[in-house]
């Protein structure tokens, strides 16, 4: 078994940033190990598979049946099998998206093989794979490797670049059909959840509460400030927890990661399992009430403060700036 296997999401018609990301590693992997790089991917059309072709892939497996266009877990896994039984990988990247912590163990079941969840990074040395992850609700890291093959992971997003674009790549395109009887599941009502326009997963900036907002209304504050900034609202797991805003609003270790270049914690202590999930932003800002919270470790730029002053003054000012041309 040789090359990767790249498990691809579509956000809108179109690759998930992250999905290119994995393009991009596949791309360093098979430069040390050889063979080539494969992507799986459903309910595309042959500009999404161009685009993957484009980014690096040389193959594309396309399942465009509208049955597997939504998320089902029997139908994408047995389809991910095919896929891989087709190309033989040594190894089979997903994102750490919700789909891909849902599918990747299934995937890892069928092939008789093992799944690192949540990695880091994925290297090859001294001749096998090797998969960094958090440990220990993020404080420490662990590395793992896995002797079966093809190895399964899930890698979070912002750790590696996506490869440019190249129009001139050329890539061969493989239709799989969908088994009628792989799947047991039966979808009777979707109800999309309202919320910004730009995935939390993809914005350049997030303003994100915590506790100390002490309450739902806290989150209305913030979502002035990250209009005026031209960001996203995010949430640490408490306020989830409590009902205060949605779980897709989640971010840290249980919720979703994120490589903003501005991240405003506002009322976030700064836990560790929230840090994993937001440590790779380029610029930490922390307003807290409290001066000894963890989260000042980790800014850049901190205020001691009420957020019911600190934040619609930090937006009157943006607002101003923008109004002066600065």
């Amino acid at each position: 078994m040789s090359g990767v296997l790249v498990i691809a999401e579509l956000v809108r018609d179109v690759p998930a940033r992250l999905s290119l990301e994995l393009l991009g590693l596949a791309r360093q992997i098979v430069a040390q190990t050889g063979g080539s790089v494969s992507a799986l991917v459903f309910g595309c059309d042959q500009t999404a598979s161009a685009a993957l072709i484009a980014r690096g892939a040389d193959k594309v497996f396309v399942v465009d049946d509208p049955r597997a266009a939504d998320y089902n877990s029997d139908t994408w896994t047995a389809c991910a099998a095919h896929a891989a039984d087709q190309s033989a990988p040594a190894v089979v990247l997903s994102g750490h998206t919700t789909k891909g912590m849902d599918l990747a163990p299934r995937l890892a079941f069928r092939l008789n093989s093992a799944a690192a969840m949540g990695c880091v990074s994925v290297t090859w040395e001294d001749g096998e794979m090797r998969f960094t992850r958090p440990c220990y609700g993020g404080s420490a890291r662990e590395t793992v490797s896995i002797r079966t093959a093809p190895a399964v992971a899930t890698v979070r997003s912002g750790c590696y670049d996506a490869a440019p674009a190249d129009a001139m790549r050329r890539g061969e395109i493989v239709t799989l059909g969908v088994d009628s009887q792989a799947s047991r599941l039966r979808v009777v009502e979707r109800r999309p959840e309202a919320g910004d326009k730009v995935r939390l997963e993809d914005a350049r900036v997030v303003v994100a509460g915590g506790r100390g907002l002490n309450g739902p209304d806290g989150f209305a504050v913030l979502g002035e400030l990250a209009q005026v900034l031209g960001g996203v609202v995010g949430a640490s797991r408490v306020p989830c927890d409590l009902g205060w805003c949605p779980h897709s609003m989640q971010i840290g270790l249980t919720g979703k990661t994120i490589t903003p270049d501005l991240y405003i914690a506002v009322g976030i202590s700064g836990a560790s399992h929230h840090m994993a999930g937001c440590g790779g932003a380029r610029i930490i800002v922390a307003i807290n009430t409290d001066p000894d919270a963890a989260i000042f470790r980790d800014a850049r730029f901190g205020v001691i403060g009420d957020f019911r002053k600190v934040v619609p003054a930090l937006a009157a000012e943006v607002r101003k700036g923008a109004t002066d041309g600065r």
